[in-house]
């Protein structure tokens, strides 16, 4: 497909509306119109446009006082997402098990872009700082999760991430020069598995192994976490990688897909 084509087929009314839609965060949980149109680079008029309609399809609401938030309806998208897609489906009980073996939280996520999205969760305990629930997305680098699912991207795909989007330090821990992060890479790829500490957040402990589909792609990352309060790196490969690895395999199996593929 030409650019030409790519320009034409594109609708930038609907681009713009998904845009005024994420402007919406945490830390603008009621913008006014005037803030909306200064997040977003649109015009008051333009602005005014797409709530009007948001509005009329539930998305978001007025409060009366010139600021806008949004509606409950909004997480419908996210679940149509989730009942649209096996993988989310098949991996509950897997993570329940995860749990339950281990007594800590057991996540599944996926890549988006340089960012790893959690799209399935268990928790046991509270570990992190940050909230933490589907959806959230972190940092690829800096975590175990993105680390699998880096190992066994398209080069090209990983050019992008660790070259267009050059790693940030978040603690004192975070792994950023690009060349011991592609030799961490290829570790993954040789042991089958990844294991990250203190680099997302001080006192975070993780470990991720990968999850294959029927074609034997890496489509997701399964993890557990724990905290360097109630162990070791080394007790967490010995005592809980092969109890995660051997989840993402029967995980994988119920895919269709086959264990520990190079």
């Amino acid at each position: 497909m030409t650019t030409s084509e790519v320009d034409r087929d594109h609708v930038q009314s609907l681009e713009r509306g998904i845009t005024l839609l994420l402007a919406f965060d945490a830390e603008h949980p009621e913008p006014t119109l005037a803030e909306l149109a200064q997040l977003t680079g649109f015009s008051r008029p333009a602005v005014r446009r797409f709530l009007i309609t948001l509005e009329r399809m539930g998305y978001v609401r007025s409060n009366g006082s010139g600021r806008w938030s949004l509606t409950p309806r909004v997480l419908t998208i996210g679940q149509h997402y989730t009942e649209s897609h096996a993988l989310i489906e098949l991996a509950q009980p897997h993570l329940l098990g995860l749990a339950e073996q281990t007594q800590e939280s057991a996540s599944l996520s996926t890549l988006d872009g340089a960012e790893v999205v959690y799209v399935a969760r268990v928790p046991v305990r509270r570990i992190m700082s940050i909230n933490v629930s589907v959806g959230t997305r972190v940092p690829a680098h800096a975590t175990s999760m993105g680390r699998v699912l880096l190992a066994w991207a398209p080069d090209e795909l990983v050019d992008e991430v660790l070259l267009r989007y050059p790693p940030q330090a978040i603690t004192t821990n975070t792994v950023t020069d690009v060349g011991a992060l592609r030799a961490a890479l290829a570790e993954v790829r040789r042991q089958g598995w990844s294991t990250v500490s203190e680099e997302l957040e001080t006192g975070l402990l993780s470990a991720s192994a990968p999850v294959r589909d029927r074609s034997g792609a890496v489509v997701a990352a399964l993890a557990s976490s724990t905290s360097t309060g109630r162990s070791t790196v080394e007790q967490l490969e010995r005592e809980v990688v092969p109890l995660l690895v051997e989840t993402a395999d029967r995980l994988s199996a119920d895919l269709g897909g086959t264990a520990r593929a190079s």
